[in-house]
C-alpha cells in the first residue's frame, strides 16, 4: 500500500520544478532532443524546444538569441522562472539571451553542453556569419565572455567530452565559472543521447538553487 505522505510530498517536488527549454545546434532542430526530451518528461519535467530559422549558420547567432526570447515571452509565464539546456551552437545562443537579452533576470538553471565557449577550429569550414562568430578569438565571442562572470549568479552547469571533434580543441567548452562536468563520449552528438549525460542534466535541473534567491 502506497504511502499518501510519500506521494504529497512527490507531488509537491514535481510541482516546483520549472519548466525546461531545450535549444538545438547547428544544423539541428528540436527533433534531436527526443531522447533527452522523453527522459526527462519521465522524470516529471515540462519539456519545450523550439525550431531556430535559419539553422545553418546564416544568420547571426545575436538573431536566433533573439528567436529563443521572442519563444520565451509567447509560451511561458512571465511571473515565473525557468530553466535551458543549450547544446553546441545552441549553447551559445542561450548564453546571449541570458548574458544581453535579459534571460539573466527569469533563468534560474543553466546547462551548457558541448558549446564552443571558445570558438572552434571547425568553424572555418564555414564563411557564414553564424560560424564566423563560433571561431575562436571573433568579436562576438569576446564581447560574451568579458563578463562570463555574470552566469554565477545562477545554476550554471557545463558538460564537455574531451574527445569532442566538432568543438576543436575540445576544452574550448571549458569556462572558468560554473559547475564542470567532464564525461567521455565518443561523438559530439552523443552528449545529449548518452545515458551519463541525461543524467548528468537531471542533477544539475534538480540542483538547490546556489546564486540568487
Amino acid at each position: 500500500m502506497s504511502n499518501p505522505g510519500l506521494v504529497e510530498e512527490r507531488l509537491d517536488t514535481l510541482s516546483d520544478r520549472n519548466r525546461v527549454l531545450l535549444v538545438h545546434g547547428i544544423s539541428n532542430t528540436k527533433a534531436i532532443f527526443r531522447y533527452m526530451s522523453t527522459y526527462l518528461e519521465e522524470q516529471g519535467w515540462s519539456v519545450d524546444g523550439l525550431n531556430l530559422i535559419p539553422n545553418n549558420g546564416t544568420a547571426s547567432l545575436e538573431q536566433l538569441a533573439k528567436q529563443v526570447a521572442d519563444y520565451i515571452e509567447r509560451h511561458f509565464d512571465p511571473e515565473k522562472p525557468l530553466d535551458i539546456v543549450g547544446f553546441s551552437m545552441g549553447g551559445l545562443v542561450s548564453r546571449y539571451y541570458i548574458q544581453r537579452l535579459g534571460g539573466i533576470k527569469r533563468v534560474q538553471r543553466y546547462v551548457n553542453i558541448s558549446a564552443p565557449n571558445n570558438g572552434t577550429w571547425t568553424a572555418y569550414l564555414l564563411s557564414r556569419l553564424g560560424c564566423v562568430q563560433m571561431r575562436p578569438n571573433s568579436k562576438f565571442l569576446q564581447d560574451l565572455n568579458r563578463d562570463c562572470q555574470m552566469l554565477e549568479s545562477l545554476n550554471f552547469t557545463r558538460l564537455w567530452t574531451p574527445f569532442d571533434l566538432m568543438i576543436f580543441p575540445a576544452s574550448s567548452s571549458r569556462m572558468p565559472v560554473g559547475k564542470e562536468v567532464k564525461i567521455p563520449v565518443l561523438i559530439h552528438v552523443w552528449m545529449i543521447k548518452d545515458h551519463r549525460c541525461l543524467q548528468a542534466v537531471a542533477a544539475a535541473l534538480s540542483e538547490p538553487l546556489w546564486g540568487r534567491e
